[in-house]
């Protein structure tokens, strides 16, 4: 077992959480409400959050599929993610996540940062081994070092903790629309299912905000009568 995969074990135990379909019990359809349900931003959008660890081999499945599908939503539909914090090892990436963010490297790197823990074995939560991964990728690293000890960064790791609590994240991936429709890899059967289910929860969304299907036909108009001579 290589020192990656010994990381993310040990992580899950030491936090608390169980990866995608490893929970305890299998849920009992593709998708159960939370509650109490959590109150949204208020900007009149359905809001999509995704409850993630970089550490996390079932989120690593998830995430082609959950990019392509965000990137195929209308202006209603707002996605956020909340990187899993708790053990050393998780905090550390979730602030690898925030750091990222500020600094405009996110898109570009989010993905990258998955296949380096989980295809090339790289062990991201070490201080040495992300500065060096970082160099690599075209990162200042002292830039990255202010910037990781931010105010800024440490306050959203910290919101990220409550957020987890008040979701009452107890496995990753967690997706969860409108603050109460939750669903998963292990939900939704699959992480190739999961956008199926994301499809209807939005849908259900919409009719909960009252926003307009934008699927829906559209209502044929009547032909407009010649005028007369």
């Amino acid at each position: 077992m290589n020192s990656t995969r010994r990381l993310i074990l040990a992580a899950l135990a030491a936090s608390g959480f169980l990866a995608g379909t490893a929970r305890a019990q299998q849920p009992p359809g593709p998708f159960t409400l939370l509650q109490p349900p959590q109150p949204m931003e208020g900007s009149g959008k359905i809001e999509v959050l995704e409850f993630f660890s970089y550490a996390c081999p079932h989120c690593f499945k998830l995430e082609p599929f959950l990019e392509s599908w965000a990137k195929k939503q209308g202006a209603d539909v707002v996605m956020k993610r909340v990187p899993g914090a708790g053990s050393d090892s998780w905090t550390a990436l979730a602030a690898l996540y925030y750091s990222l963010e500020a600094m405009g490297k996110l898109e570009a790197l989010h993905m990258k940062a998955f296949n380096a823990m989980h295809q090339d074995s790289v062990n991201l939560a070490s201080p040495k081994i992300r500065e060096s991964w970082l160099a690599k990728n075209g990162v200042d690293v002292a830039q990255y070092q202010g910037v990781e000890k931010s105010f800024s960064v440490q306050s959203k790791v910290g919101r990220a903790k409550q957020l987890m609590a008040a979701y009452k994240v107890d496995g990753v991936p967690m997706v969860v629309v409108n603050g109460k429709y939750v669903t998963s890899n292990a939900h939704a059967g699959g992480p190739d299912r999961v956008v199926a289910v994301l499809d209807q929860l939005v849908a259900m969304g919409r009719k909960d905000l009252g926003l307009p299907d934008p699927n829906a036909p559209k209502a044929a108009t009547a032909p407009t009568a010649p005028a007369k001579k």
